[in-house]
């Protein structure tokens, strides 16, 4: 039982340590405020370029999946902001926000679905036509409830704010290619994390040996003591759910409702990867609908996914204060309404359980 349960838990930790590693060197060559240099131009006002950058962000979680949306796109979406002299508060909102919403269209989207899937497999054959609606349900919902939560601050920009951007650094080839590489085997494989990490610690050896990292700088941007303790957690619960028939009964009386339920309350209580190998260590009677809650349940609050303390890291990194506060009382309005739209239009999807 403890192989099972480690089998299933450790390709999205390995995964996330890889992104982090890439999402460091990128960051460092200057990445982030040279593409966030380009979206500043898109015309309008801050909430036309916040549009944009919501669906990049709902784009690149669906196509990669959603902690690489938080490392590489949050700093992305600060930066604009500033260089726009725009509030930098929707910004990064947003980028969480849309990020979690965005991880139902295909299997990859988020590593909640991978541990799900697993445990299911059946369950992955037409994962994107049957959850394809509720996913664009959920971020249509979640992106016009964020521009009108923060309509406020999005009318005008203040210029005594504005940024002016650093010159002379030149095109972040390093940055660049770093990304597109971790992109690749995201993409084209089922488990990418031993291609990532491989990635991601090859670019931190470099940058080390060229001195332009140092190894307690590289310590702090994985951060071992967070994932250490969600993985030890992750195991526990998946040998406590092959042994125990609770959670599995508790799911089989449920129905699609009751389970999208529990899964946001359990991603909220216990952290979404958890909640996952617990649900779904004995595959559930309504899988994508435990999906539903387990990806859109983590707006509640910033326990919810270990998407949203990457999202924290990545925000505090480039100097924003983001406060868990903030998160749960915007998220208690987005994600019971994003959670509602996807179940609804999930329910006239064929095939859906």
């Amino acid at each position: 039982m403890l192989e099972s349960a480690l089998a299933q838990a450790w390709p999205p930790f390995v995964l996330v340590v890889g992104l982090l590693l890439v999402g460091l060197v990128a960051g460092r060559d200057g990445f982030f405020e040279w593409l966030a240099a380009g979206i500043e131009r898109l015309p309008g006002p801050p909430a036309v370029m916040l549009a944009a950058l919501l669906v990049a962000v709902a784009a690149v979680t669906a196509v990669l999946n959603l902690d690489t949306a938080v490392v590489f796109l949050t700093p992305v979406l600060i930066h604009a902001a500033r260089r726009r002299g725009a509030s930098e508060r929707p910004f990064l909102y947003g980028s969480i926000f849309m990020a979690n919403a965005g991880s139902l269209f295909l299997p990859g989207s988020n590593l909640t679905n991978l541990l799900v899937l697993d445990r299911d497999p059946a369950a992955s054959g037409g994962f994107a036509s049957h959850l394809l609606v509720a996913g664009l349900a959920a971020t249509a919902v979640t992106a016009l409830g964020t521009l009108l939560l923060f309509s406020g601050e999005l009318r005008t920009a203040s210029p005594t704010q504005r940024v002016v951007p650093a010159r002379g650094r030149g095109v972040p080839w390093l940055g660049i290619c770093a990304t597109l590489a971790a992109a690749v085997p995201v993409v084209l494989l089922r488990n990418p994390a031993p291609a990532v990490l491989g990635l991601g610690l090859a670019l931190a050896a470099l940058e080390l040996v060229r001195g332009r990292l140092a190894p307690a700088r590289v310590a702090a941007a994985i951060g071992p003591g967070v994932l250490s303790a969600l993985f030890v957690l992750s195991v526990g619960l998946g040998v406590l759910a092959r042994t125990w028939a609770g959670p599995a009964t508790l799911l089989a009386h449920a129905g699609r409702w009751g389970t999208a339920a529990l899964g946001a309350l359990g991603a909220v209580t216990i952290n979404n990867l958890p909640a996952a190998v617990l649900l779904s260590a004995r595959p559930p009677a309504h899988p994508r609908a435990l999906l539903i809650g387990l990806d859109i349940g983590p707006n509640l609050a910033v326990t919810g996914s270990l998407s949203a303390w990457l999202w924290w890291r990545a925000s505090r990194e480039v100097g924003a204060k983001p406060s868990a506060a903030t998160l749960s009382r915007r998220g208690a309005v987005l994600a019971p309404l994003a959670l509602v739209a996807a179940l609804v239009a999930a329910g006239s999807s064929p095939g859906l359980s």
